[in-house]
């Protein structure tokens, strides 16, 4: 059944093998473009409690965020700069148009989960821009959320009054 190995040299060359070409041709097929049958790529990014499904496809540059222009939806530029910073560190703003379906959270957190679903689907798209992604640091996702509000006090931490009498 099994070959019986004397020392650790032997031991070592049997654990070690080279890759076989079945690997590598899994390994090079893994950095293909994952684009559905209309040419969209599609990913979801996450936040604090914010989930955003994000589409993207070749066009004009046009951000929606569940069926409003990104102008009304995020209101504040600060926002509208955080869903763009993903496009703009891949030099593609402006050629994708980006439709988003979020929930959950705060606008803050919606902003920041689109932003990572953004990075996901660009990789998605188009493999070659994870390099410049990954430094930006927008593939990572932001594990912060809330605590939660334990019995005996009112908030997470918070302690009630302190009265001597």
């Amino acid at each position: 059944m099994a070959d019986e190995v004397k020392s650790f040299s032997e031991l070592k060359s049997t654990l070690i093998k080279a890759p076989t070409p079945e690997a590598q041709a899994e390994k090079a097929q893994s950095s293909h473009p994952n684009r559905d049958a209309l040419g969209r790529a599609y990913a979801t990014g996450k936040r604090k409690d914010a989930v955003a499904r994000v589409w993207i496809k070749p066009g004009r540059g046009v951000i929606t965020v569940n069926g409003k222009e990104e102008k009304l939806y995020f209101a504040r530029p600060v926002l509208r700069m955080i869903l763009r910073q993903p496009l703009i560190a891949a030099n593609r703003d402006g050629q994708f148009d980006v439709i988003v379906s979020v929930k959950g959270g705060g606008l803050s957190g919606q902003a920041g989960a689109v932003r990572h679903g953004i990075s996901k689907a660009l990789i998605a798209y188009e493999p070659a821009l994870r390099a410049a992604l990954k430094s930006g640091g927008f593939l990572t996702r932001d594990p912060r959320t809330v605590e939660r509000k334990k019995y005996g006090r009112p908030k997470a931490r918070r302690s009630f009054q302190f009265s001597k009498r």
